[in-house]
């Protein structure tokens, strides 16, 4: 039995997705089905023998696991529900790694799945202490702020930001999961509809619906797709840190942190990983994590969309998947996303837009990292890192 500090290893056996967009007319249980049996099919494995189901999902409902177990025949077992804003589903994988990592249970599908569409529009409900979301502060006008202040400070033009929309766009329309599947100029980005400047239509995540899933097995655990199983060699999830008053704009205190302390928990480092799926649901966000994260120092990720350090073919791929500019953002949805794409593009499932194609032995580690909504007084709710590698 593998155990590392007590624990055992843990692997992702089984990875499914639905295509994101809008679809308004079917169920919660309907649209994360598919998903899930996909990733119980590639998996391999008897649904007799899933200990656990975990759902992430901000606006889903209530039970919303146990309603997708009654869809694909997985009741009668242990289930959770998880809502941690744009984290929830990442945060339910968290669980569900510890759960099996400590011998709780053997196997485990954790799914996120969400319907935007059936909102109706307009900014998420954050309680009515928050005096930022009262007097306005949407998550476009915050992370408008945030460029604001980071090109006051700091070499960012605005072509440079919208080259990281352009950049997105080029990875979405090679991926047939992806929201929004057309590529873009720079004029086109710049010049679409100003939501909050220095921010544009372009610039910002789309509304949308999507479910994603995967199966979770201790790494001795005997399934049928062990031998293209990717192992989580890192799980971390922390929340921000409350500060009264001002914050520097330019860094991301949650997303910092926990890269840090993720990559003292594993051994790893920036220089180790060969793609990153990211919360990119700005423009600017992109570039603030490429710092965050460890890739360029504070005030430099500029420089590495201007030499292409993170496209397809660049030293460090960000967001291959097209990310959640282009991908699409159905929040409960996106952190599984996340490691459905990290794990295809490990066993170099990805096509067109696989990364690391000149490297003999393809890509061997990766990052999906997403934070959790704006409240006040914090830089995020939360935030989640997990590193896999084969």
């Amino acid at each position: 039995m593998s155990m590392t500090n007590g624990l055992r290893s843990v692997s992702v056996v089984g990875t499914g997705m639905v295509r994101f967009g809008r679809f308004p007319e079917v169920s919660l249980p309907q649209l994360a089905a598919p998903a899930v049996i996909e990733a119980l099919d590639e998996a391999g494995i008897d649904r007799r023998r899933i200990g656990a189901i975990y759902c992430g999902t901000v606006s889903g409902g209530p039970l919303a696991a146990q309603r997708i177990a009654r869809e694909t025949g997985l009741t009668g077992i242990e289930a959770a529900n998880f809502e941690n804003a744009c984290s929830s589903s990442a945060s339910a994988l968290r669980h569900a790694y510890l759960a099996i990592a400590a011998g709780a249970v053997e196997c485990a599908v954790v799914v996120g799945a969400e319907q935007l569409t059936r909102l109706g529009g307009g900014p998420l409900d954050l309680g009515d202490e928050d005096v930022e979301a009262a007097n306005g502060l949407t998550m476009p006008a915050l992370y408008a702020m945030r460029a604001q202040r980071y090109m006051h400070e700091f070499d960012l033009s605005a072509r440079d930001l919208a080259q990281i929309a352009v950049k997105a766009r080029a990875n979405g329309a090679l991926n047939p999961y992806a929201q929004i599947r057309s590529t873009i100029s720079v004029d086109e980005v710049l010049g679409s509809r100003q939501v909050a400047s220095p921010l544009t239509l372009h610039q910002c995540c789309p509304l949308g619906d999507g479910a994603s899933a995967v199966v979770l097995a201790a790494s001795d655990f005997p399934v049928a797709n062990r031998q293209g199983a990717v192992t989580i060699l890192a799980s971390h999830l922390t929340s921000g840190r409350y500060m009264q008053g001002g914050r520097d704009m330019t860094t991301p205190e949650v997303t910092m942190r926990c890269a840090n302390e993720t990559y003292e928990s594993c051994g790893i480092g920036p220089s180790d990983i060969d793609l990153v799926e990211c919360h990119d649901a700005f423009t600017i966000a992109e570039l603030l994590y490429y710092e965050a994260l460890g890739f360029a120092a504070h005030g430099e990720g500029a420089r590495l969309i201007r030499e292409g350090q993170t496209s397809l073919n660049g030293r460090i791929p960000f967001n291959p998947s097209g990310g959640l500019l282009c991908r699409g953002h159905p929040l409960g949805a996106s952190g599984i996303a996340q490691i459905v794409e990290v794990t295809r593009q490990l066993q170099g499932r990805c096509g067109a837009r696989q990364v690391a194609q000149d490297k003999p032995r393809g890509p061997r580690i990766g990052l999906a990292h997403i934070t959790g909504g704006g409240t006040y007084g914090f830089d995020h709710g939360a935030c989640a890192i997990h590193i896999l590698g084969r």
